[in-house]
């Protein structure tokens, strides 16, 4: 049923295995157990992104929470991360004290019967342990498969051959004369799905403002946010600043001012006095920081490519020249062999990139969803980045024509004045194009009756 679920050719079947399980499993724990088990047995094959796509379409058709199922995830997880980290300390002794090699094996196996090695070293001698502790909560057929060498291997792979996620990424392959990349922690959470996040431009040029728009973003417990080309997104930031201060001069002696703030000035200005202030952003910073997102674009495609994050579903969301990063990743993904199974879903918002053909290639690649956040009233796409385009199609702008499923459009023009808005109201974003925050993230653990973990 795995291998049909991934294969995508269970459609014929679908509705009448469905009726059997509703059948046979009327308590919602039981009906439960089916994607529960799904996930550990999928896990054996590879957690990929289609597949997990496919167990969650499974759940809303069985009228489980996804919530749940989320929660299954951070359980399997933090039993596999109890063992492999709880005797990190234990098995270094062991190492140290071990003169030879039939001495180590001894002391390893001697030390596992005694609570367990990490499981990444034992190669599943802990295996009986972990399986005993967790088939009360993680079904028959999940305890059997976690409870045998090859299921803790493929779980363990989850997270890289180094466990240290993304955090210790050092650029082994440079794109061209990108200068810095590199992932900062932005919720440090374990699970088998991760969430990267993309700026697209900094006011103070520090590494809190990487941060800063995505303070409220809570998609998964473990996400990470790009620190790339800080000098040159601060340098664009400080141009639009003085771009957006002198317009509000100039606008306000038009009367401008009594009907609007700030951001809707800078949605109203008139776009012949604003032609005239654009040149040094044209010339130099925009053209600048749009060259290297393609360069940040093809850097974040091999860390994907290459697994730096280990075997499991990847979203990734952006806002400006952050979008613009996650685009051109996918458009270099879609080169490769092995492109597919990587991407969940893509968030891409106030996207300063053509529409074409292109869109419906990229969409093939990623598993669930693209999700183009676009606002008719952003001058700066209007202006600056049609100065630089030949296309008067931008995905920033309007929505893209697409014969994909894949493709969803949303209109945030009355949440977003302009494009300075994606940063300084995300939260408000976010929920428009059904992302969830921290703020619904507490709230669907109390619904549910969910115990959360310190620092969750």
């Amino acid at each position: 049923m795995v291998m049909a679920l991934q294969e995508g050719t269970s459609e014929g079947v679908q509705e009448s295995l469905l009726d059997i399980l509703r059948e046979d499993l009327k308590s919602s724990e039981k009906l439960i157990l089916i994607p529960q088990d799904l996930t550990t047995l999928g896990l054996h094959l590879g957690y990929d992104a289609r597949l997990r796509v496919l167990i969650k379409e499974l759940t809303s058709i069985l009228s489980i929470p996804w919530f749940y199922m989320e929660t299954f995830e951070s359980n399997l997880i933090e039993v596999i991360t109890k063992y492999c980290e709880s005797e990190e300390n234990k098995k270094n002794r062991l190492q140290r004290k071990a003169s030879d090699k039939k001495t180590r094996y001894w002391l390893m196996g001697l030390a596992t019967v005694g609570g367990g090695i990490a499981v990444a070293v034992t190669g599943g001698l802990a295996a009986p342990l972990i399986a005993a502790g967790t088939g009360a909560f993680l079904g028959t057929a999940s305890a059997t498969a976690l409870g045998s060498t090859v299921g803790l291997a493929v779980i363990s792979s989850l997270f890289g051959a180094a466990g240290a996620g993304l955090t210790g990424y050092r650029m082994s392959r440079r794109y061209g004369n990108l200068e810095e990349f590199k992932f900062a922690i932005l919720t440090n959470g374990r699970e088998p799905h991760l969430t990267i996040s993309v700026t697209g431009w900094l006011i103070n040029g520090s590494e809190a403002d990487f941060h800063k728009p995505w303070s409220t973003l809570y998609n998964s417990k473990e996400q990470y946010t790009l620190i790339w080309e800080t000098k040159y997104l601060n340098e664009l930031g400080s141009c639009l600043t003085k771009l957006f201060y002198s317009t509000v001069i100039s606008e306000a002696s038009m009367g401008i001012l009594k009907q609007t703030a700030l951001a809707g000035v800078m949605a109203a200005a008139a776009l012949p006095t604003v032609i005239l202030k654009v040149g040094s952003i044209i010339d130099n910073p925009w053209s600048v920081c749009c060259s290297r997102a393609v360069l940040a674009g093809k850097q974040l495609a091999d860390v994907l490519l290459t697994r730096k994050a280990g075997k499991r579903p990847v979203t990734l969301i952006g806002f400006s020249l952050g979008a613009r990063v996650i685009y051109y990743c996918l458009e270099e993904m879609k080169n490769h062999k092995d492109c597919k199974g990587i991407i969940e879903n893509v968030i891409l918002l106030g996207a300063p990139v053509t529409i074409s053909e292109k869109w419906d290639e990229i969409a093939n690649l990623v598993a669930g969803k693209i999700i183009n956040g676009y606002c008719r009233n952003d001058w700066i796409l209007n202006v600056i980045y049609r100065a630089t385009s030949t296309s008067l199609a931008i995905a920033g702008l309007s929505p893209v024509e697409s014969k994909s499923d894949k493709i969803v459009n949303v209109d945030l023009s009355e949440h977003v004045s302009g494009h300075f808005d994606y940063a300084v109201k995300m939260e408000s974003i976010l929920q428009t194009v059904n992302v969830r925050t921290v703020k619904q993230y507490h709230e669907e653990a109390v619904k549910y009756g969910v115990v959360e973990a310190k620092g969750n």
